[in-house]
């Protein structure tokens, strides 16, 4: 107990210390350096900072418990995502770099729509305000949880107080270094996540009894029929595959696409950060297997395991009871995949708020670089605290349940209206608000009223944000020529034009 302590205690100081470096280094930066890095992030840290702000500790808790607990139907949600993270790498990363430099230098989602269409009006960026404080307090909330669950389970403190102590470490760094400092905190987390997802299944298979092997898969699951048939419900498969079209849309992510210093760095990023996206997820199905097969135990055991999503947690324990200082290196991995998600998501509901309603609207673009930044840093303040309030609720659901709600509001929200801007040359600002509107209200609807069908509800979600944007966009004026000459103005757009 006192060397998983002690390997917590240095980890959070030293995420703390990169905050504290990035406040030094940006004391005369401008809000674009707090929320964008001044587009100067490389290739390396901009692919792992995407892809760890993307998989918080659902990916460690939440997934391979529900794969763990449901069977292999559950495998087409990693199949998903994968496929989805692939192609918005291909399809989106490219031409949203180039459309966010040449619609005005945007330096957030809302400002990007806004500027895409030359459009006065800040009717967008307010909707995308304020489905971004929502959506992002819902989703920083799964990652507060799960901190507080990590630390009770870790070192026995209880789960409200590690939640606290959990979102003080969060919001002290972000607070502190903006979007420079959640990067780099988030490359040495993603670093450390796969490391740790690598190590786990690897050395929990050579544990086991392979040479009855069989027999072993018959024991493990004969409490849930059918847990090795990927095919079981037509269910699974649409809503699995419906967990990738969230990445269209999903604002910390593709913000990362925007602040690449170059195209070249941009090629190289894709690879980096698809190939590390694709081996966490295939080890995090991979780890709700061999947890099946692994961990024994009776039905009181096994209940805590899937309540409280322990499934790698357990595991690590098991296998490295013996060796506690590497059990609190793994486990930092949980602790890492809370907050690389959670101080991105406070960074861009900061960003969206202050760069998108209290600038434009409050004051009247007036406000100073300085003043900026400190609105930026209050909301992280609030977004922190309002989220906090929700992880602490016994109503507030599991991990998974969280981030699936969070995930499904922005993926049909953002996703559709994000590929038409790049895509379509006819798309124009009624258009964009309307599949924006549209796809958030179907998804919460779906939510609250048709969760019982068992269909995820970014699928219905998304296909309305797209049908509603391209008729009303038909049915609306054209784009003005100075929008449609903004779109042929990015296509061909190079870095060499900024120079």
């Amino acid at each position: 107990m006192t060397s998983e302590i002690v390997v917590f205690i240095i980890y959070l100081a030293f995420m703390i210390g990169i905050g504290v470096f990035f406040f030094i280094k940006q004391k005369k930066g401008s809000e674009k350096s707090y929320f964008l890095g001044d587009r100067k992030m490389g290739a390396w840290v901009t692919a792992l900072s995407a892809g760890a702000s993307d998989m918080s500790a659902w990916v460690l808790m939440g997934l391979p418990t529900s794969i763990y607990a449901l069977g292999m139907g559950q495998m087409w949600v990693p199949i998903g995502l994968a496929l989805g993270y692939t192609l918005s790498w291909i399809l989106e990363a490219p031409r949203l770099r180039k459309f966010s430099i040449v619609a005005n230098d945007s330096i957030t989602i809302p400002q990007y729509l806004t500027n895409r269409f030359l459009s006065g009006s800040k009717a967008l960026q307010i909707v995308c305000a304020a489905v971004f404080l929502i959506a992002y307090t819902v989703y920083a909330a799964s990652s507060i949880k799960a901190c507080g669950i990590l630390f009770n389970k870790v070192i026995g403190w209880d789960t409200q107080t590690a939640m606290y102590v959990g979102a003080l470490i969060i919001v002290g760094y972000t607070f502190l270094g903006g979007f420079s400092a959640v990067c780099w905190t988030d490359f040495f987390q993603g670093m450390l996540i796969l490391g740790a997802m690598l190590i786990a299944p690897i050395f929990a298979v050579s544990a086991m009894d392979i040479n009855n092997f069989g027999a072993l898969m018959r024991e493990s699951t004969a409490d849930v029929p059918g847990f090795w048939n990927m095919f079981s419900s037509w269910k699974d498969i649409v809503s699995g595959l419906a967990w990738g079209f969230g990445y269209f849309g999903m604002p910390h992510i593709i913000i990362r696409f925007m602040s690449l210093k170059s195209q070249r760095e941009l090629k190289k990023s894709r690879v980096i950060g698809i190939s590390w996206t694709a081996l966490i997820l295939i080890f995090a199905a991979v780890i709700g297997v061999v947890g099946r097969l692994f961990l024994k135990g009776d039905q009181t055991f096994t209940d805590d395991i899937v309540n409280n999503e322990l499934v790698f947690i357990e595991m690590v324990r098991e296998i490295f009871k013996a060796v506690p200082i590497v059990i609190g290196i793994l486990l930092a991995a949980v602790l890492a995949a809370s907050m690389s998600t959670a101080d991105s998501q406070l960074l861009a509901a900061s960003s969206s708020f202050s760069a998108d309603v209290y600038q434009p609207v409050f004051r009247k673009n007036k406000a100073s670089g300085k003043e900026m930044l400190w609105v930026g840093r209050f909301v992280v303040l609030v977004v922190a605290a309002v989220a906090l309030l929700l992880a602490s609720s016994p109503n507030a659901g599991s991990i998974m349940n969280l981030v699936s709600n969070a995930w499904g509001v922005f993926g049909a929200a953002f996703g559709p209206t994000i590929i038409l801007s790049l895509f379509w040359k006819r798309f124009n600002f009624p258009g964009a608000i309307a599949g924006i509107v549209g796809g958030a209200v179907v998804d919460i609807c779906w939510i609250i009223f048709l969760s019982g069908t068992g269909v995820y509800e970014l699928f219905p979600g998304f296909i309305c944000g797209l049908i509603l944007a391209v008729i009303v966009t038909l049915c609306t004026k054209a784009p003005s020529e100075e929008v449609t000459a903004l779109f042929d103005k990015a296509m061909v757009y190079t870095d060499a034009d900024a120079e």
